[in-house]
């Protein structure tokens, strides 16, 4: 069959809604099993306890990666699981941890202050005390003003946005009027709507300022920055100050603190009040070993014919720096390797194989699953595709949060649903009932969805990642619900072995079209 017959032949599968695949019945006595070593004999809090509390924070490169890496690998091992391995992804870039960070306000009073340094960002001369100095600038021309003025100082922008009481809660969960709506049809897009070209003026204008600040802050002498996004009650989102890249250049040392914090310095410099702060970071470049890594382990399939098929489940295990990468991703990471640890101790008989994928990376720009399909399935900027392309049966990732699963998201692969609808029966009474065809993006399922594969996200709960935890100091393993986490691995290992035993794989879409680098 000639490659343009079979994207028509793809297409035209989609289109017409006679062809969606028909559910086949499930075996209930292994679905109860599967339930019940999920719900009463779980593991996934203790996985979650070694992610986050033991092993610590997982950027990407870092010494807390490497041990998480090794400890996964060592605890898929003892559960049975063959052939696991820490694979190498590509090259990522430097490594970098914090040592030491100390952070207080001195003058006109002493105080402790929220923060951490920014990711890869390098350590002050020791313990710094400074003076602090406010910088006003929404162009290149208004730092000419601070010439000469910044020498010595730690160095922070003006906080003008006001922090609000609000009076709703942290965290939510779906109500069933959101669901049903959410289960509603749509036309799916093929990606995040792009920017006008007045946004992409300005985000482009907010870079080079932000450039030439940095330039101009070294140039002038200033020993630190200050700096800090939306966040509130001490709760600070953290990024990276400066580039991973192996070349990247010098910048200075940089703390991201609480808004409360800089807020408070903000007003007492504009009433003409001198602020003093003293501070100290210690951190550490690792260049010895610039490559990135993923855990791979299989239960290897047992049928004679399916068994060189591949049912994959994964999510990313980095995090950043500035908390435990709990929610972010450990509880994903501990969900995917409790359903496989259900599966083995179960001693169930998968006809595919099953592969578990904990994706390194993930954070920068979802290296890990991109190094991974481009090493072994195939270049989406080509679309030239490998052995392995065919045999893979399915994909399935979790990466948003502690929440329980509600459903789970098609990618606009409707000859799916009505597999996914039977499947999730069982898990109703557990809140977990919508199919949607519609389309989730910002994580690792769409390494495998872009090269035309059925990778697929479920739905979870919000709860408070959005609010208190997505990329902050509050993500720690206190935020993680045990019994969401239980329901979501039994609904996890249920999806992943109906994938393993039934007759066929998971129906595909149409191959998308190459995507080339511009």
């Amino acid at each position: 069959m000639n490659k343009a017959f079979t994207l028509v032949l793809g297409a035209a599968f989609l289109a017409v809604p006679a062809f969606a695949q028909q559910a086949e019945p499930l075996d209930a006595a292994v679905v109860e099993k599967i339930r019940q070593e999920g719900l009463k004999n779980s593991q996934v809090m203790d996985i979650a306890f070694y992610l986050t509390d033991v092993n610590g924070p997982r950027l990407s490169g870092s010494t807390g990666l490497a041990k998480a890496n090794q400890w996964a690998k060592d605890k898929l091992t003892s559960w049975g699981l063959k052939n696991a391995v820490i694979e190498p992804w590509g090259t990522f870039g430097k490594g970098w941890e914090v040592e030491k960070s100390y952070l207080a306000l001195t003058k006109p009073y002493y105080q402790p202050m929220i923060g951490s340094p920014k990711a890869w960002t390098p350590s002050t001369n020791g313990p710094v005390k400074a003076q602090v100095a406010v910088v006003k600038a929404s162009k290149e021309e208004d730092l000419a003003q601070y010439a000469g003025k910044l020498k010595g100082k730690v160095v922070m922008m003006e906080v003008t946005t006001p922090i609000k009481t609000t009076f709703k809660a942290d965290g939510n969960r779906y109500t069933d009027e959101q669901l049903q709506k959410m289960a509603e049809p749509v036309q799916p897009t093929a990606g995040r709507t792009p920017m006008t070209e007045e946004q992409m003026a300005a985000f482009r204008a907010r870079r080079a300022l932000a450039t030439k600040m940095s330039e101009m802050f070294a140039k002038e002498g200033a020993v630190a920055v200050f700096s800090g996004r939306s966040g509130s009650h001490g709760t600070f989102f953290t990024s990276n100050g400066a580039s991973y890249a192996l070349d990247a250049p010098t910048v200075l040392p940089e703390f991201e603190m609480a808004q409360e914090d800089l807020a408070r310095m903000s007003r007492l410099l504009a009433a003409g009040i001198p602020v003093e702060v003293e501070l100290e970071s210690k951190t550490r470049f690792l260049t010895e070993d610039p490559q990135g890594y993923n855990v791979i382990a299989e239960i290897p399939g047992t049928d004679k014919k399916l068994k060189s098929e591949i049912v994959m489940l994964g999510g990313h295990i980095d995090s950043w720096h500035a908390a435990t990468g709990a929610t972010d991703n450990a509880a994903g990471v501990a969900v995917m390797m409790e359903a496989v640890r259900i599966i083995k101790a179960l001693n169930l008989q998968p006809k595919r194989t099953i592969r578990i994928a904990l994706w390194g990376g993930e954070e920068q720009g979802l290296y890990g699953s991109r190094g991974y399909a481009k090493k072994h399935l195939g270049d989406p900027q080509t679309m030239k595709l490998l052995p392995e392309h065919a045999k893979i049966a399915g994909y399935f990732n979790l990466d948003n949060g502690s929440g329980k699963i509600r459903g789970i998201y098609t990618q606009g692969n409707e000859a799916v649903a009505p597999l996914f609808k039977e499947w999730m029966k069982p898990f109703n009474d557990l809140g977990a009932t919508t199919v949607t065809n519609r389309n989730t993006g910002g994580t690792d399922h769409l390494s495998f969805d872009g090269l035309g594969l059925p990778g697929f996200q479920f739905i979870q709960d919000e709860l408070e990642y959005n609010t208190r935890t997505h990329h902050t100091n509050m993500d720690t393993y206190d935020r993680l619900q045990a019994d969401d986490l239980k329901q979501a691995s039994v609904i996890v290992a249920n999806f992943v072995y109906q994938t393993a035993v039934r007759k066929d794989k998971l129906p595909r879409k149409a191959l998308p079209q190459p995507k080339p680098q511009s």
